[in-house]
This record gives structure tokens, C-alpha cells and sequence, in this order.
């Protein structure tokens, strides 16, 4: 499983709605589980950006599509970064490396 990390702002609806916001948490963690993925943790955040997710997925068509299906329902836009942990990057160091 492949990891990425969302930075979240949101949007004048989801200030709007700020209530709500573990509730969308929680809808967005099992509207994820369904397509294959897995939210692994969920920060609310002070600074540039409102949230914080890490996600796990298989590949990043189903990454795409949970985090596509999330800013769909307009609380929140997305930018979204691929993580790698020490083992993938110790592979993409040997690849680098020869």
C-alpha cells in the first residue's frame, strides 16, 4: 500500500459548516474504505491549512478517486503528496544509485 499525506483547506461551505466537521471524517474514512483505501489519520490544523490526512491506498487511481470523491462534496480542496517510508526510499536510493 502506497501513502499519501492531503493538505486541506476548507472551503466557505465547510467554514460554514465547521459542526459537522468529525462527522465528514467519519463519512469520508468509510466512503474510502469502500473504493480500497484507508484513512490512517486525520489532523485538524492551525497554520496554512485547515487538515491534515494520511491516507493509505493500493495505488494512486484509488487514492485519487477517495480524495476526488471528498472535494466533490465541496467542504474542503485538496493538494495531495506521495510518502515514502524508510523502506521505499532505501529502494529508490538503490535504483538511484545503481
Amino acid at each position: 500500500m502506497s501513502t499519501y499525506v492531503a493538505l486541506l483547506n476548507w472551503t466557505d461551505q465547510g467554514v460554514r459548516n465547521y459542526k459537522d466537521t468529525a462527522k465528514r471524517a467519519d463519512a469520508f474514512a468509510a466512503a474510502a474504505q469502500k473504493l480500497g483505501a484507508k484513512l490512517l489519520n486525520l489532523y485538524w490544523t492551525v497554520g496554512p491549512y485547515d487538515l491534515v490526512a494520511v491516507v493509505e491506498a493500493p495505488d494512486d487511481e484509488t487514492a485519487t478517486a477517495a480524495l476526488l470523491q471528498l472535494g466533490g462534496v465541496g467542504n474542503v480542496r485538496t493538494t495531495t503528496l506521495r510518502a515514502f517510508d524508510q523502506e521505499e526510499m532505501g529502494r529508490i536510493i538503490g535504483k538511484a544509485t545503481g
